[in-house]
């Protein structure tokens, strides 16, 4: 207790303050603290509790919840319901003085604050009026059943399965008042996608995806029980599934595709200046405008097309530019002749990226994950793969359009470092807000996904000029998305425009240009985190070495930046301004 005195009096001589008023001001300040910590911990939790609600997840007495028996209510008075409990909770989150907020609250404020002005981005958009893109849509990932090992995970999926029907018809519905005013996925992206939704509609219920997860059961479920259940589910996929496809189905081809607009622009919208200012900020979390960001893209095009230039010249290569492109799209040697064979190269840069890692990242995550094909119903007109936890899928169709030398570069983005051991880390938070584990935003993690790209480099994963200007391709194709998608939707950009522009510029293959092109028509603003993320990560890389010069070490830096959790861009930048000169101070005090 003397100690704790005569530390308080060596403080307050150095403030000027007397010894017993800052005994007085510390608990003052310490309850000040708990109270703000305590309001906005049952402000995120009230809102966890009310989501959870939503999808009829229920909190048992010991802490654990049900299994998801719901797809959601996604009727207008139930988004509009959604739209005023977020004004709602903003309106108290205002309230709270984050001067007050411990450090760790003050950043889960920060999250929670930024996920209610995003609901209230698209709720003023109404954007369920619009609920998919030629990428991703409301029907395609409902089979997925991850987990299961009870009976009631079970009887929880046939219940969803149940509910597609209510749950495709109010999307519908939604649909139709869209195109009634205009707002509608883009005409020229939509064709060919109905494949998407006939790969559900099967002849037997056995033959559907959605009867995978019956067909190998858990041991610790009864013989009789597991007959029982795949009874259930025979019924539920004939009699509320495959009907439900098949009624989408006919409204995609026979009302929603004649009737989509046949306008490009976000511009060319209700209201879609605004619409597209508002979907920047959600995907970017930065304060940009859409022609600072189509300068900035255009730099970064002009830098990287001159890395490219020397790459190929280090291939060895003599002649054009547009020669070399056409020559990696064309050689037999750059491509896979089976989708095993493309599988098993992703599979042998993920195994020597993990003899790497350690290098450059210090917490390793424990859940492993696995290389998957793309689903066959997604592959004809999805992108070239996709990372998430515990699996880190690869794009198999149409082998001729997917060279290897992408292969390393892909895998450590959507992989390792990437996309799925991000989400693993992210899954081990368990001390904090379990929003905060399930949070995404776009810049972050798709700005780590490309970020992890160049740390290829330093891992020595590239190990051929053509794998270097794959890498360089890749970053080129991010850095291009930044010149389309604002010349597509603010200057009036043509479809044929912006393929000639991404052909032009990557080594990607025509199929991948068409996909990706009509991505960013029908998905505005998305594609534009990757490369604003990336450049911020790289920004605040190259500023912690600068100022902590051989005090810098990767391992902490990269810990930093994972630990957090997903955040908005501008909340990782204070975050690693204050690591960067808590180093900094340790360092000196040495």
């Amino acid at each position: 207790m003397k100690s704790l005195l005569l530390t308080a009096c060596a403080v307050s001589a150095v403030l000027g303050v007397s010894a017993p008023a800052m005994a007085q001001q510390a608990p003052a300040a310490a309850v000040a603290q708990n109270d703000a910590n305590a309001r906005l911990k049952a402000l995120y939790d009230a809102d966890w509790d009310y989501n959870q609600a939503r999808y009829g997840i229920r909190k048992l007495a010991d802490g654990t919840s049900t299994p998801r028996t719901s797809l959601g209510m996604i009727d207008p008075a139930s988004q509009q319901a959604r739209i005023e409990h977020a004004q709602g909770l903003l309106a108290q989150l205002d309230t709270i003085p984050v001067a007050e907020l411990s450090d760790e609250e003050r950043i889960n404020a920060a999250v929670f604050r930024t996920n209610l002005e995003h609901a209230l981005i698209d709720g003023q958009a109404r954007q369920w009026e619009m609920p998919f893109n030629s990428d991703s849509n409301f029907w395609t990932y409902l089979d997925r059943a991850s987990d299961m090992r009870s009976p009631e995970d079970y009887r929880a999926y046939i219940a969803r399965m149940r509910d597609i029907p209510r749950y495709f018809g109010q999307n519908m519905d939604n649909m139709r008042t869209g195109l009634a005013r205009g707002f509608s996925v883009p005409q020229v992206t939509l064709e060919g996608r109905e494949s998407s939704i006939s790969n559900f509609i099967t002849d037997t219920a056995e033959a559907n995806s959605f009867y995978r997860a019956f067909e190998r059961m858990p041991s610790n479920i009864s013989a009789a029980e597991q007959a029982q259940l795949r009874a259930e589910a025979v019924a539920a996929i004939n009699e509320a599934v495959i009907p439900a496809y098949r009624s989408l189905l006919a409204f995609y081809l026979d009302e929603y595709q004649p009737k989509a607009r046949t306008s490009l622009a976000a511009r060319d919208i209700p209201d879609g200046l605004a619409f597209y200012e508002g979907q920047v900020r959600k995907y970017t979390t930065l304060e940009l405008t859409g022609e600072q960001i189509h300068q900035i893209g255009l730099s970064e095009v002009a830098r990287i097309q001159a890395e490219m230039r020397q790459t190929m010249q280090d291939a060895g290569f003599n002649g054009t530019f547009e020669e070399f492109l056409t020559f990696l799209r064309t050689d037999p040697q750059f491509y896979a002749k089976t989708p095993d064979e493309l599988l098993m190269v992703s599979a042998w840069v993920a195994k020597r990226a993990d003899g790497q890692i350690g290098k450059l990242i210090g917490k390793l995550p424990r859940r492993p994950y696995t290389i998957i094909p793309v689903p066959q119903a997604l592959a004809p007109f999805y992108t070239a793969g996709r990372g998430g936890l515990g699996s880190c899928q690869m794009n198999t169709y149409n082998l001729p359009s997917r060279p290897l030398y992408n292969i390393p570069a892909l895998t450590l983005h959507e992989c390792a470092p990437g996309h799925s051991f991000q989400a693993a880390l992210a899954e081990e938070q368990a001390d904090g807000p379990a929003f905060r584990r399930y949070t995404y935003f776009s810049g972050y993690g798709e700005g780590w996904g490309l970020y992890t790209e160049h740390l290829g480099v330093e891992m020595g994963i590239y190990r051929t000029p053509y794998e270097h200007f794959g890498r360089l391709s890749y970053e080129m194709w991010r850095a291009a998305r930044l010149v389309i998608d604002t010349g597509v939707h603010l200057k009036g950009w043509s479809r044929q425009e912006a393929i000639d522009y991404l052909a032009g510029h990557t080594a990607l293959s025509q199929h991948e240009v068409v996909t990706e092109v009509d991505r960013y028509i029908s998905w505005p603003a998305q594609a534009l985190s990757y490369k604003l993320g990336e450049l911020t990560i790289r920004r605040l890389r190259g500023e912690a070495e600068a100022a902590l010069g051989e005090a810098f070490d990767p391992r902490p830096f990269h810990d930093t930046i994972l630990g957090i959790g997903a955040v908005p861009l501008t909340t990782l930048e204070e975050h690693m301004d204050r690591y960067v000169a808590e180093t900094l101070a340790k360092a000196n005090s040495q």
